[in-house]
C-alpha cells in the first residue's frame, strides 16, 4: 500500500512538473497585461501638469509605482519558485528586503491618501495650503523613511548576527533565509504597528468625513465620493493583511507538505492574494476619477477611445 501511495505521489509530481510551464504562462500573461495597464496609467499621470502638481494624483502615482514594482518582483519570485531556481543568499536578501520595503510604503501610502481626502472634505478652504506640492513631497519622504526601518533592521541582523553561509544558494523565501527567531519577532512587531497605525488613520478619516457629510455646509456629493475612496483604502488594507496571513500559511505548507500540495497552494494564493489586489485596486481607483479615466482610456486605446477633453479639472472621487 505504501509503495502504491509513493508511486502515485511521484506520478502526481511528474504531472505537476510537466504542467508547470502552462501554469507559469497562465500567471505571467495576466501579470504582463496588468503591468501594461499600470504603465499606461503612469504615462497618463505624466502627460498633464495638474496630475504632477496636485497632491491627490501625486499620491496616486506613488501607489502605482510601488504596486507595479511589487507586482514585477512577485512575478520574478514566482517564476523562480515554480522553476526550482536556487538563488544566492545575498541576492535573495536584496529581493526580500526590497519586497518588504515596497509593501510597507504601499500600506503607509494608503494612510496618506486617506488623510488627503480628509483635508479636502473637512478643511476645503485650507486644502491647497495643507496639501501643497512641497508638503506632499515631504510626507512621501517621511513614508519612504519609515518604510526603510524594518528592511534595514533585517539587513543589519543578517550581516552582524546571522552566522549562516552567505555564499550558499537556496530557494528564496523568508522561511529559508531568515531562520533565526529574532526575524519572526521583528516581522510581527513591525506588521502589527504598521496595520494598527494605518487602520486608525483610515477609520478616523472615514468617520470624520461621514460626520462632516451630515452638515449643511458640506458638498454632499464630494463627501460621499471621498468616503467611498477611504472605504476602498480600508479594503486594500484588509487584502494586504490577508495576503500576509496567507503568505505565512503558504511558507508552512511549502516546508511541511508534499510537492503537489505546495504548488497548488502557491498557484492559488499568488493569483487571489497577490495579482488581483495589486492590479485591480489602482485600476478601480483610477477609473473612478473622471478626469484621469478620460485620458487613460485615450492613451490605453492609442487614441481610438474617444477625444480627450481639453479642460482638466480635479474630480473628487
Amino acid at each position: 500500500m505504501s509503495n502504491l501511495n509513493e508511486s502515485t505521489s511521484k506520478l502526481s509530481q511528474r504531472l505537476m512538473e510537466q504542467f508547470a510551464p502552462v501554469r507559469t504562462f497562465l500567471i505571467v500573461t495576466p501579470c504582463v497585461l496588468f503591468l501594461y495597464v499600470n504603465g499606461v496609467m503612469i504615462f497618463t499621470l505624466r502627460k498633464k501638469t495638474v496630475f504632477q502638481q496636485t497632491s491627490r494624483y501625486i499620491l496616486f502615482g506613488q501607489m502605482l509605482w510601488v504596486d507595479t514594482l511589487n507586482l514585477f518582483m512577485s512575478v520574478v519570485m514566482y517564476v523562480c519558485a515554480a522553476s526550482g531556481i536556487l538563488i544566492m543568499k545575498n541576492v535573495c536578501l536584496l529581493i526580500l528586503i526590497s519586497a518588504t520595503y515596497l509593501y510597507q510604503v504601499s500600506t503607509l501610502n494608503l494612510a496618506l491618501m486617506s488623510l488627503e481626502r480628509y483635508v479636502a472634505i473637512c478643511f476645503p478652504l485650507r486644502h491647497a495650503e495643507i496639501t501643497s506640492f512641497e508638503r506632499t513631497r515631504m510626507a512621501m519622504g517621511v513614508v519612504c523613511i519609515l518604510g526603510m526601518i524594518q528592511p534595514l533592521s533585517e539587513t543589519i541582523i543578517f550581516y552582524c548576527i546571522d552566522t549562516t553561509n552567505i555564499a550558499m544558494n537556496l530557494f528564496c523565501s523568508r522561511t529559508t533565509l531568515f531562520r533565526l527567531q529574532i526575524y519572526n519577532k521583528l516581522d510581527i512587531a513591525f506588521t502589527c504597528i504598521l496595520f494598527v497605525l494605518v487602520s486608525v488613520v483610515i477609520i478616523f478619516t472615514y468617520a470624520s468625513i461621514a460626520a462632516v457629510a451630515k452638515t449643511a455646509a458640506c458638498d454632499k456629493l464630494s463627501a460621499k465620493k471621498a468616503n467611498k475612496t477611504v472605504l476602498l483604502h480600508l479594503i486594500q488594507l484588509g487584502l494586504g493583511a490577508i495576503s500576509i496571513l496567507f503568505g505565512v500559511v503558504q511558507e508552512v505548507i511549502y516546508v511541511n507538505a508534499d510537492f503537489v500540495t505546495a504548488m497548488n497552494v502557491m498557484y492559488v494564493g499568488f493569483i487571489v492574494f497577490l495579482i488581483f489586489p495589486k492590479c485591480l485596486s489602482p485600476l478601480i481607483y483610477g477609473m473612478r476619477d473622471q478626469t484621469f479615466s478620460c485620458l487613460f482610456v485615450y492613451y490605453f486605446t492609442f487614441g481610438k477611445g474617444g477625444t480627450v477633453k481639453p479642460a482638466i479639472t480635479e474630480q473628487h472621487a
